[in-house]
């Protein structure tokens, strides 16, 4: 990174001098009376980039009209070091968490998340989800929704423009094209360039680079199901499952096309977020922001100028430059800007160049607008009505969660009465109901249960095929069993009796599931 060249001591405000030591407020409030000083010549180093907003309203035609590309420069500064961070630790978790093992015992997959669809089993470390604990998952849909209706209230689109698979993928994709092409004017000379060896080389290189990483992503997904490194073995000696090697192109070419090729379109024209947001943020809500009352009039920056009658925007148009959208910050809020904060970075950079205090480009709210252009110093206001509700809902749902997985059994039973016949009269005067009893044993450890009931004093439990009313339940398996329960009819005040039925184990520990038994009339 070049350095600032030096300034004199008169060129040199108070404010400048703050701003280079790394002002204590970030945001700090800008008077309008505060002219921009005398710029000598050595310190107008900035490149008017020559780049026009591809997303401007009066500019867009019609939805089939050809995509116009964008070539985002590299932005340099806090937020795109943030984007590096999330992007090397979301990709991270993504590719190598099916590596990751969790030793379950014998006979179980030592693999921690894995979703087993031939046992029906979502194995999370600790955790083993069965079918019939899908609740579970759509809990944490509920919450993940809930979290990112409370990230778009405080932050706008922070979602996507930091952490949504298409955002990662592409700004990946940017990267790879910007080793090999260079970086924005590069790679539009070698577009405008005739085809050369070293365009040939340069452009099979991009797209292959790419479709490795679509592979990569494509072979990382079908990891979470299968045990990765024996279906890696399968994939390498061709006698993996079709289904795999399906799956695997499929994701390859989805990669390819929506991280190399359609990028913005995605945003801009695929996804429902953009046109969902608008009613999950407020005025409070921070978005990135051009602060109007600062930069304008905008107008180049000439040497020893002095610019009183301009604002401090020089119009370089490196917010433009760097915006992976296409969008100019400065014609307001827009449905494509996904909030990622690279024109920040560029605009900050430039400030610091010219002598004046970062921010004309910030996370702002409308009343902190407001407020530093009377001067004042901006109050932020996290908690509201619109985040205590979404936090509030976070929280009720999370405490269910984690109250369902407290009160978590190694044992669920159902118990289903026969509906037709309703109960059965026996030769000796007694009444019969017959049950289909379904025992889910997920505990490691076999178990055999002895039946009896409560409700009914002299009732008897017989089970089909068995000797003695006892059921047997393998482990981590669900099973079945026919259960017959008699009662002497004189014991049945009412047609229809509560009762229980109680299954005690080998250790003594009980388990009981409620139902009713049916009789004649009275």
């Amino acid at each position: 990174m070049s350095q600032a060249p030096q300034r004199s001591a008169l060129d040199v405000t108070a404010a400048q001098a703050a701003a280079e030591a790394g002002p204590a407020d970030p945001e700090p409030a800008y008077r309008q009376d505060r002219p921009m000083e005398t710029v000598p010549v050595e310190t107008v180093p900035v490149e008017t980039v020559e780049v026009e907003a591809v997303n401007k309203k009066e500019k867009r035609g019609s939805l089939y009209s050809k995509r116009v590309k964008i070539y985002p420069k590299l932005a340099h500064g806090r937020w795109r070091k943030i984007k590096w961070i999330v992007l090397a630790v979301t990709l991270g978790i993504y590719y190598l968490l099916p590596w990751v093992r969790w030793d379950r015992g014998p006979g179980q997959p030592d693999q921690a998340v894995l979703l087993d669809l031939p046992a029906r089993r979502f194995y999370f470390f600790w955790l083993e989800i069965w079918p019939q604990e899908v609740y579970f998952l759509t809990g944490l849909l509920i919450l993940s929704a809930l979290a990112l209706f409370l990230a778009t209230a405080l932050a706008g689109r922070v979602w996507c423009g930091y952490s949504c698979p298409q955002t990662v993928w592409t700004d990946l994709f940017i990267q790879v094209e910007r080793l090999i092409e260079g970086d924005r004017a590069a790679r539009i000379r070698l577009d405008k360039k005739p085809w050369s060896f070293d365009k040939l080389w340069r452009k099979t290189l991009k797209h292959a680079a790419w479709v490795a990483i679509g592979l990569l992503t494509g072979g990382a997904w079908v990891f979470y199901f299968a045990d990765a490194p024996t279906l890696t073995a399968g994939l390498l000696a061709f006698d993996a499952p079709i289904v795999a090697y399906a799956f695997i192109a499929g994701l390859t070419f989805t990669t390819y096309w929506l991280g190399g090729h359609m990028r913005e379109q995605v945003c801009t024209y695929m996804c429902p977020w953009p046109r969902i947001q608008a009613a999950l943020f407020d005025e409070e809500s921070l978005l990135v922001t051009y602060r109007d009352f600062r930069g304008e009039p905008r107008g180049p920056l000439h040497k020893n100028q002095l610019r009183k009658s301009k604002g401090d925007c020089i119009d370089c148009n490196q917010c433009v430059a760097v915006c992976p959208m296409g969008i100019d910050i400065r014609d307001g809020m827009q449905l494509e800007c996904i909030q990622c904060a690279l024109c920040i970075d560029a605009c900050d950079r430039v400030m610091d160049k010219v002598g004046r205090p970062r921010g004309l480009i910030a996370y702002d709210t409308l009343p902190g607008v407001e407020a530093a252009a009377r001067g004042g110093k901006r109050r932020l206001r996290p908690i509201r009505p619109r985040t205590i509700l979404y936090g509030g809902s976070i929280a009720v749902v999370a405490g269910l969660m984690l109250a369902g997985l407290a009160s978590r059994t190694s044992l669920d039973l159902n118990l289903l009465p026969d509906r037709n016949p309703l109960f059965v009269t026996l030769s000796n005067g007694d009444t019969r109901n017959n049950y289909t009893l379904k025992l889910i044993n997920k505990s490691q450890l076999a178990h055999t249960y002895s039946l009896t009931v409560e409700g009914l004093p002299r009732a008897r439990v017989s089970v089909l095929g068995s000797t003695t009313p006892q059921v047997a339940a393998p482990r981590d398996t669900i099973q079945a069993a026919r259960i017959f329960i008699a009662a002497p009819t004189a014991d049945l005040t009412s047609d229809l009796t509560d009762i229980a039925l109680v299954l005690t184990d080998e250790t003594g520990r009980r388990d009981r599931v409620g139902t009713v038994f049916r009789g004649p009339k009275k």
